[in-house]
């Protein structure tokens, strides 16, 4: 049995009641787990930086042979970033001949701008 010290008790004595709870459903567990991935993903200003050169390309696609000058980075470092981007379901590959092409995939971008447009309301006073 815990014990029960002055501390506790005031604390307990000292709340009146709880704000009110969410009036809707917890995301599922499985979204939320693709979400952080594509977030993990995201959480490097290189990654950012080719996935907005990427989305913004005219063509919608941009070669890999191009992107290390771009960067300013060497051709493996440019593989591992955007191997993480591939994986979180952020983009598609396509090899031609001896190149990969990467291109965005819209449907994940709104996804996440989908997640990201969550209401951010708040009570009147701030307490809950």
């Amino acid at each position: 049995m815990p014990q029960v010290t002055e501390h506790t008790t005031q604390t307990l004595a000292g709340a009146e009641e709880c704000c009110a709870g969410a009036d809707c459903e917890m995301l599922p567990r499985e979204p939320a787990e693709d979400l952080a991935h594509v977030f993990k993903a995201l959480a490097d200003p290189t990654r950012v930086r080719l996935l907005q050169y990427l989305a913004e390309s005219e063509s919608g696609t941009a070669c890999a042979c191009h992107l290390p000058a771009a960067l300013g980075v060497t051709q493996p470092t440019l593989s591992f970033h955007m191997r993480k981007l591939h994986e979180a379901g952020l983009v598609e590959r396509d090899r031609r001949g001896r190149w990969v092409h990467y291109t965005v995939l819209p449907e994940a971008l709104e996804r996440v701008r989908g997640f990201l447009a969550l209401p951010a309301r708040r009570g009147q006073d701030n307490r809950c």
